[in-house]
């Protein structure tokens, strides 16, 4: 198992169509891929395999998430997960 922790910098957090972008960027790859978040002092994991399972996390901008990877091909999912969240999701994000 690999895992990477990131802020999620886009505007409006993981909202639906967030949560597609982040979803499909992981759906091709075997490896288990979960992100771990605290939200209101509630710790929880989410499938990023799973659209509803990423918006129920209710993250927005400026947290951070802790995406783990586990399984034949997790170096990979985890650099696409990675690469879709720094990327800010499709939403245009400013740069600092």
């Amino acid at each position: 198992m690999i895992s990477k922790k990131v802020k999620i910098i886009n505007p409006s957090g993981l909202h639906l169509k967030n949560a597609v972008v982040l979803s499909n960027s992981v759906s091709r790859y075997k490896s288990v891929v979960q992100f771990a978040y605290e939200n209101n002092g509630v710790h929880g994991t989410a499938n990023l395999k799973s659209i509803l399972s990423i918006v129920a996390a209710g993250i927005t901008q400026g947290e951070e998430i802790e995406i783990c990877c586990s399984g034949e091909d997790e170096e990979q999912a985890l650099a696409a997960a990675v690469g879709a969240v720094e990327s800010g999701l499709g939403e245009p994000v400013e740069k600092k």
